[in-house]
């Protein structure tokens, strides 16, 4: 059985009866509240907003005022190989991309992956213009940036996310669950590491081991809590810059799950990149420090994996949010962001 349905899957609905193809639903997409899942966002040279999100070979939607969106074109085509290659059961739909520009073109982080494994990879692309009807419109991969080893790495090369520090120096942030979220300096190509992954936050308050993670079916921590191995719910970080201050959000908790999803939005702040990161009443967020910033509420399962940017002097923050009106569906989440006197990041209201 297992097989068959294996089938119905790779080779679509063509082989399916007639009748069963009548009744399957169709995708609509919604241009006010589209379908997303760990977005992020760039203002392009036509003046375009585009956010990137997890999807078959990268998915993309466009909008002229970030408010009704269309889709565009999958990034990566074709997927590239030495990623399917590499990581076992990856065949495309990849996951939690991440887009800045720096030195005349503009660089996409991706992640490839499957569930509940850290053999993973983070790879590359680059571009000249976001704008798809420019000539010089072509997304080049650059081959793997960070690979993670089952049984070998504490951590997991997923959601990759670069931040450039005050002195032009380039870092990648990174990682999920295991040993939590790291941090590693980059050369001036943006690609090759200049140094060994750090780790700046983790929700169980020290390290967790390889030993730990392949021969441990659960662990205790401080003689009280046992969880599962693996089950250090952070990932999805995003830096920025704001004043003095470089902010670290993270998302805690699990995604994924429709009605069951229970992410939430945490952040801290550091004067340096590197951290230590803490939170408004001073703990680290290597000890599961982070103020929650949004999480679950009336209107939402769980809201998380995001991103933050700053256009015409405005911040906004972009994340997903598992809508409560639409039976936990995955839906872009795009809030206004101020800080306060003391400089800590709070959200408008939905607009």
């Amino acid at each position: 059985m297992k097989q068959i349905l294996f089938l119905l899957t790779v080779l679509g609905s063509s082989i399916l009866p007639i009748h069963a193809q009548q009744h399957r639903p169709r995708f609509h997409f919604d241009t006010t509240h589209p379908d997303v899942h760990d977005p992020v966002m760039a203002r392009g040279e036509d003046g375009r907003y585009y956010i990137f999100s997890t999807g078959m070979g990268i998915s993309c939607i466009s909008s002229a005022d970030m408010k009704t969106w269309q889709p565009e074109k999958s990034v990566l085509s074709p997927i590239p190989q030495w990623a399917i290659d590499s990581i076992r059961g990856y065949r495309g739909h990849t996951w939690a991309p991440d887009i800045s520009r720096h030195n005349g073109q503009w660089l996409m982080y991706y992640s490839c992956s499957t569930f509940g494994k850290n053999g993973s990879a983070i790879g590359l692309a680059t571009n000249k213009t976001l704008d798809p009807a420019s000539p010089l419109y072509k997304w080049e991969d650059q081959g793997a940036v960070i690979v993670s080893h089952q049984h070998v790495d504490a951590y997991n090369c997923i959601d990759p996310n670069l931040i450039v520090d005050e002195k032009g120096t380039p870092w990648l942030t990174f990682g999920s669950f295991w040993d939590g979220i790291q941090i590693v300096r980059l050369k001036k190509d943006f690609k090759t590491l200049a140094g060994k992954p750090t780790t700046i936050s983790r929700r169980v308050g020290r390290k967790v081991t390889l030993a730990e993670i392949d021969n441990i079916a659960h662990y205790t921590i401080e003689g009280n809590d046992t969880i599962e191995a693996g089950d250090n719910a952070v990932e999805a970080p995003f830096i920025i810059k704001h004043g003095k201050y470089y902010y670290l959000f993270v998302s805690f908790d699990y995604c994924c799950r429709g009605e069951r999803s229970t992410y939430r939005t945490v952040v801290g702040r550091s004067k340096k990149v590197t951290g230590p990161y803490v939170d408004s009443k001073g703990q680290l967020m290597t000890k599961g420090g982070g103020d929650t910033l949004i999480g679950p509420n009336d209107d939402y399962f769980g809201v998380g994996h995001c991103s933050a940017y700053q256009f015409d002097g405005q911040w906004y923050f972009l994340s997903h949010a598992y809508e409560k009106a639409r039976n936990g569906q995955a839906k872009i989440f795009l809030r206004k962001m101020n800080f306060t006197p003391d400089g800590w990041p709070v959200l408008a209201d939905g607009e």
